[in-house]
């Protein structure tokens, strides 16, 4: 029992990271969703039995799948805010601009489309007992105490490993630079976009016609 509890847990936990990374990462996604594999006709897609579709839109409204996700799109909101404030004018004019973008990207995102997707996605890896079984869990007192701290847990998971994962990478790369102080002098790791100033377009521009071929992508 215990071993089906943890599995159950970790089988959330990917669910809510999978969302949270959805709604963060739309250009990667949109790409993904052109491959090949997921180009099949539409008329050849069996249709889900009833009961199954039941079943897993039951689930669905079990873990509070609406509502995670529009939780992972406003989360993503901030951090587009914050992104773009960095690259457009600081007034009033780059706030709207930025205000505007950010409720016209909360409009586009179909949040009820993704949950279908969902329904579809659920069907496809797992049987309909397999979906009872997760419905008996998640309408236990630890199932629902599992689905509203999960989210949490995702959060503070997301924090605690990118908190990580930067220090490593500061440690490994000050260790290189002092080691190839020639060759590691202009490595970096922080390539976020500097405030927007007057100018900054046309310095931009010389520099890109100086260049002789494009400078790597840098991390």
């Amino acid at each position: 029992m215990k071993a089906v509890l943890a599995l159950v847990i970790i089988y959330v936990g990917t669910f809510f990271l999978a969302i949270q990374g959805a709604s963060q990462n739309p250009v990667s996604a949109a790409r993904q969703s052109t491959a090949p594999e997921d180009q099949a006709n539409p008329a050849e897609a069996k249709p889900i039995d009833p009961v199954k579709d039941a079943d897993i839109r039951s689930l669905m409204e079990l873990i509070g799948a609406h509502d995670q996700i529009q939780d992972a799109v406003n989360n993503s909101s901030e951090q587009y805010r914050e992104k773009l404030l960095a690259t457009v004018p600081n007034n009033d004019k780059g706030q709207a601009f930025v205000t505007s973008f950010i409720e016209s990207y909360q409009k586009k995102f179909d949040v009820g489309q993704m949950t279908e997707q969902l329904v579809t996605i659920y069907d496809k890896h797992y049987t309909d007992d397999e979906i009872k079984t997760l419905l008996q869990f998640y309408g236990s007192p630890v199932g629902q105490k599992v689905a509203a701290e999960m989210p949490k847990i995702a959060r503070e998971i997301q924090a605690a490993s990118r908190a990580t994962g930067a220090k490593a990478a500061k440690e490994a790369l000050q260790a290189l630079k002092a080691q190839n102080p020639e060759i590691g002098q202009s490595a970096r790791l922080n390539n976020t976009p500097r405030r927007w100033q007057p100018g900054a377009r046309a310095q931009q521009g010389q520099s890109q016609q100086a260049a002789q071929q494009p400078d790597p992508p840098q991390f």
